[in-house]
């Protein structure tokens, strides 16, 4: 049985609404000196409900910091040329400052087209190849959201990195892959990054001092995987249904949060640990992108 320690929670939602708070400081300042207010234009396509929930958040937080912000709308149907037209657009558009497509997308467009066709900066989610590539350079230029959060996360708590063992789980080129290149060149940590093909995943992760898991998969990490006095960060979002949820779902992370939190030194909770960071990561970079192109 697992001796009980005391753990510090990684409070997001604080975190993210003291960024916000930091946010819209600034704005007010450049404001109060005549210069151009941050503006964030926003593509979604079709109707699908969660991604739907995530706009209407990601226009509430840039109405929180005073944000200006456009949104369009088009049917899932529309065709990715002239989806593309409308990317050019926005891309020319010198009062747009941030610029962030919805996804997922419909089947007949490509993720990877679209991304590489929003401007590298204006590219406030960080997905482009250039902010991809420019995370290992000594002045990245807008760096990809989520990773960005968990990197706020551990600056702002004070967590130990340089020379730790950090052991990413999950290897996806939204979450895992950017975080691993960010933790080597901003944290100083020595990086193992896992995957679906890691053999014996439980020996990586028991010599982690630093666990960062992204996969999607509930309850992935148990109690036994991880050494005592860990930090863990679960960046894992799953839906799961069942009758003994009140709401007949629950979002659970990829962390036996329960069975784990005793060993940590340090852990995020799903939901309110890593996810609210991801849209005050989007509205850093919105803000970075304006002071950029308008000091």
């Amino acid at each position: 049985m697992v001796e009980a320690t005391t753990y510090t929670l990684i409070d997001g939602r604080k975190i993210s609404t003291d960024i916000k708070n930091e946010i819209a400081q600034r704005v007010a300042e450049r404001k109060q000196l005549g210069k151009k207010i941050p503006h964030l234009a926003i593509i979604l396509i079709g109707d699908d409900g969660a991604s739907q929930t995530y706009v209407d958040n990601k226009v509430k937080a840039c109405k929180t910091v005073g944000f200006h912000y456009t949104m369009m709308r088009f049917a899932d149907t529309i065709s990715e040329e002239r989806l593309m037209k409308h990317i050019d657009h926005v891309n020319n558009d010198d009062d747009v400052d941030g610029f962030i497509v919805q996804l997922p997308l419909p089947d007949h467009i490509s993720v990877e087209h679209i991304t590489e066709k929003i401007r590298s900066d204006k590219d406030v989610d960080g997905f482009t190849n250039h902010n991809f590539g420019s995370i290992i350079s000594k002045n990245p230029l807008l760096m990809p959201a989520t990773p960005f959060g968990v990197m706020e996360l551990l600056r702002r708590y004070n967590i130990e990195t340089e020379g730790k063992h950090a052991v990413v789980v999950g290897a996806s080129r939204l979450a895992g892959a950017p975080l691993s290149m960010m933790l080597v060149e901003q944290a100083h940590a020595t990086v193992t990054i896992c995957h679906k093909y890691t053999v014996n995943l439980p020996n990586y992760t028991r010599s982690a001092d630093i666990l960062l898991v992204a996969v999607g998969k509930p309850g992935l990490i148990t109690a036994d995987m991880v050494k005592e006095g860990a930090v863990v960060i679960d960046i894992g979002t799953t839906r799961v249904e069942g009758t003994e949820f009140a709401k007949g779902w629950a979002i659970k992370g990829d962390v036996d949060f329960k069975n784990v939190a005793p060993k940590a030194s340090f852990i995020t909770p799903v939901p309110g640990g890593v996810g609210p960071m991801t849209i005050a990561s989007l509205l850093l970079n919105t803000l970075r992108a304006t002071e950029l192109r308008n000091p």
